[in-house]
């Protein structure tokens, strides 16, 4: 029989034949094993897939929805002016497939095996399956993405009837299971994942590292680039994602590579170990997720027949240190990790009458007993000591308390009124109280005393173009402090005036004025700035002087002078 087999990716769908007399072999479609999953919306209002779609995006930004499939909840897509149903999108990119199948073999295929994501419920199959018969493609059947791979990898020869674990970071996703493997089949014994970890996060996450070092240039343009208005400006953007991707994947051969910038930035420099500092917490909670299923199936790391690797991000070197180092077990991964879950698709084995798909179910942890009581925390019964007798109180005692009272009163005083005043620093998100300069309480507390030593005043419209509900600027000798309600460092991060690439770096966390939280401080050539705000408030402020310094000697003037007290 024949089959087609379609891994159906965020960013790239693989597909798989076999046919009579044949061997599995991938599907080339234009010129590559991997197809862009992107869908362009054409004038005649049809849907044109793969590289065409990227190339007609270049005309028309708007009409272009590069990962339809991380927008399946949302039931339509808005390409233009036009409102087109996520089914219909899946349709167009599986039809692709399929037509590439049908001129390779003469005929159409007779049996089509898709995969999805283990935590897809069965809503989302639905729309999946719905979309398949769109595309005119003959019994569906649809396989869970851990299945598959563990159906690929114990054909290459993993140890009979040991349960494999995947560990699978694709474009839009991360998702883990341990697969049971036997010869009737595979079972999933557990499985979980990560809505927030992809490769697009890894994307974002070293875009916004190229914005620290370049956005000062220009902040303006920089944030046209983020928040593309006009279709030239969707352009640039575009181009600029695909030179991030790029340099991510050079990243993964090479120790450093080159991005690329649009005018009037200047191109930047980026090496392996940034890109790895960026997305280390995120892999290192990855590993950890990948580990606790392993337990929540029953098993240790040792006892599985491996762990393997799916999906294109997994080629990063820090990758298999981490889940190495988690887990104690070496990883394994092949030349082409992106079409390993196309390829297990014709190694699932299926019954005639029905398919392999299998329901979602949340992670189950079984409950934690409270620990039991050491002997030295045992608490021990103590007989209460016996009654003073009463002593004959003299006068003067009623002088002092009536003095003790009075002070209790005077210090409960005081505090109601510093507590008021906290509270109204604490509240963030009130702007009508300002004084002369334009503070609010919250942004006082925030400045310390930076204000009694310099010239303050509003900026409004630096703080529109920031999206900042208000901002203060104060000047004096040796530099300037900018403030800002209404944005976090996160959010300012990419805006912030910093130093140029090539310049010392440094994070840290703060504390003073009753207030704590995090820094961003860069020491480059021509200037320096901190740049730091406020745990759970959104309040933040960016130190800039024009003196050049080291590193050292920035933070050490910023805790010194700038923070609160």
């Amino acid at each position: 029989m024949d089959v087609l087999s379609i891994d159906f990716g965020t960013s790239s769908t693989v597909g798989v034949l076999s046919a009579y007399g044949r061997g599995l072999r991938a599907i080339e479609v234009d010129g590559s094993v991997t197809m862009s999953s992107a869908v362009f919306l054409d004038d005649d209002g049809l849907l044109v897939v793969g590289q065409d779609a990227g190339r007609r995006a270049r005309l028309d930004p708007r009409r272009f929805e590069a990962h339809p499939k991380r927008r399946i909840d949302e039931g339509h897509l808005e390409l233009g002016d036009t409102e087109v149903a996520i089914e219909d999108a899946f349709a167009a990119v599986l039809r692709r497939m399929g037509e590439e199948a049908q001129r390779q073999l003469g005929h159409p295929p007779a049996q089509t095996r898709i995969s999805h994501p283990a935590g897809w419920g069965a809503g989302r199959q639905d729309v999946l399956r719905a979309a398949a018969v769109k595309a005119g493609l003959a019994d569906v059947r649809l396989i869970p993405e851990p299945v598959a791979a563990a159906a690929h990898y114990a054909s290459l020869g993993s140890r009979a009837g040991g349960p494999i674990g995947v560990y699978d970071l694709g474009a839009g996703t991360f998702d883990c299971a341990v697969v049971g493997v036997s010869r009737r089949g595979f079972t999933v014994l557990a499985e979980d994942g990560l809505p927030d970890l992809g490769s697009l996060d890894i994307d974002q996450a070293l875009l916004v590292h190229i914005g620290r070092s370049v956005s000062h240039a220009d902040p303006a343009q920089w944030q046209r680039l983020l928040r593309p208005q006009t279709t030239a400006d969707r352009r640039t953007r575009r181009a600029l994602l695909q030179d991030v991707r790029d340099a991510k994947e050079s990243l993964s051969r090479h120790a450093q590579t080159h991005v690329p910038m649009p005018e009037p930035f200047g191109d930047v420099l980026v090496r392996r170990d940034e890109l790895e500092a960026l997305v280390r917490p995120s892999l290192l909670r990855s590993a950890e997720l990948l580990a606790a299923t392993i337990r929540r199936a029953g098993l240790s790391p040792a006892q599985l027949g491996g762990v393997y690797l799916v999906g294109g991000p997994s080629r990063m070197p820090l990758l298999a240190t981490l889940l190495a180092r988690q887990l104690g077990v070496a990883p394994t991964t092949q030349d082409q990790p992106e079409t390993a879950v196309a390829f297990g698709l014709h190694h699932v084995p299926l019954d005639a009458a029905d398919d392999r798909t299998l329901p979602a179910f949340a992670p189950v942890r079984p409950p934690v007993a409270p620990p039991r009581p050491q002997p030295w925390q045992q608490v021990r019964q103590y007989a209460p000591p016996p009654p003073e007798p009463r002593r004959k109180r003299k006068p003067w005692f009623l002088a002092l308390a009536v003095l003790l009272v009075a002070t209790i009163v005077a210090t409960v005083v005081v505090f109601v009124i510093q507590d008021r005043a906290a509270q109204a620093a604490a509240d963030c998100t009130q702007t009508a109280q300002r004084d002369r300069a334009g503070f609010t309480p919250c942004l006082r507390s925030l400045a310390g005393s930076v204000p009694d030593r310099g010239t303050c005043k509003e900026i409004d419209h630096l703080g529109q173009l920031l999206g900042a509900q208000v901002a203060v600027i104060c000047d004096f000798t040796g530099g300037s402090v900018s403030y800002y309600q209404g944005l976090t460092v996160k959010d300012f991060e990419v805006n912030a005036k910093l130093p140029p690439a090539g310049s010392a770096v440094g994070r840290g966390t703060w504390d003073g004025g009753g207030l704590h939280g995090e820094y961003v401080a860069g020491a480059g050539r021509k200037s320096s700035s901190v740049l730091f705000g406020v745990a759970e408030r959104r309040v933040v402020a960016i130190y800039i002087t024009d003196d050049p310094s080291r590193l050292g000697e920035l933070i050490a003037g910023f805790t010194r002078e700038i923070k609160p007290a």
